[in-house]
């Protein structure tokens, strides 16, 4: 019962007690899955027609006939045949469990350290954030998700680049608030925010939601705005885990300006 009820002692339970735990959450998953697996089809045919019409975009043809990625998506200018020498990688995992009714909230991945799966891994689904990986097992893993009031995200507005950070209240599943935008920017409903590329979970430029309210905080120089996720957490299949090839780099450099003073 501690398990079930209290996701953050399952996420714990699930790094250390994988195999059962694990094969029992995908076994419940895998048969709901299978009854909605018509909707899953059409979902992942849409989202390949979308992303093959957004690569297209960014082709371009040089003066050899090769075909080159556009500077574009934050990323470098390279051939296609070499697109693993991106620093970000892309796969999928599939959800075998999720709540979104708890103050931390946690998603469990089929995936785990033997596909290539590390803590703190960016998890997004349909493109848009979703939370970042919390603890790995060998093959399973479990996801901070966004609604979960410990997990604080470096975000901005992307009209402006004005940031703040993000975060959850518990209440609405729907919904997360950024704090630290100043009071003097120009802030306005349906306003895209996304990712900043401060943290080395993701690349900048994510989708995270929209601007639904805001107002200034009481007492204070800060706006207090209102953000609906993109991301459907009640509706959570396949997600995809992103990884980032310089993040120990870039980890252990910060590391030394700890010390530094």
């Amino acid at each position: 019962m501690i398990v079930t009820y209290n996701n953050y002692q399952r996420a714990n339970f699930l790094g250390s007690n994988n195999i059962f735990a694990g094969s029992v959450f995908e076994w419940f998953s895998s048969y709901k899955q299978y009854l909605n697996l018509k909707k899953v089809n059409v979902r992942l045919a849409e989202e390949n027609a979308v992303l093959r019409t957004q690569l297209q975009q960014y082709l371009v043809k040089n003066n050899y006939g090769y075909s080159l990625l556009k500077d574009s998506l934050y990323l470098p200018s390279i051939s296609v045949d070499s697109l693993k020498r991106a620093n970000y990688f892309f796969s999928t995992a599939r959800v075998i469990n999720n709540s979104i009714n708890q103050l931390h909230n946690f998603i469990t991945l089929n995936k785990g350290r033997v596909n290539g799966v590390k803590t703190d891994m960016g998890v997004i689904a349909d493109g848009k954030v979703v939370g970042l990986v919390f603890n790995v097992s060998e093959h399973y893993s479990t996801v901070i998700s966004l609604l979960n009031n410990r997990l604080k995200l470096s975000a901005k507005i992307r009209s402006n680049n004005y940031f703040g950070s993000l975060s959850w209240d518990g209440k609405d599943y729907r919904k997360v608030t950024l704090n630290e935008i100043p009071y003097h920017v120009k802030v306005n409903r349906g306003d895209t925010i996304v990712t900043t590329g401060y943290t080395s979970s993701f690349p900048e430029g994510l989708v995270i939601g929209t601007v639904s309210n805001y107002s200034i905080q009481s007492g204070s120089n800060f706006y207090s705005v209102e953000v609906t996720l993109a991301a459907d957490f009640d509706n959570l299949v396949m997600v995809g885990l992103v990884d980032n090839k310089q993040k120990i780099e870039i980890n252990q450099l910060e590391s030394l300006n700890k010390n530094a003073y």
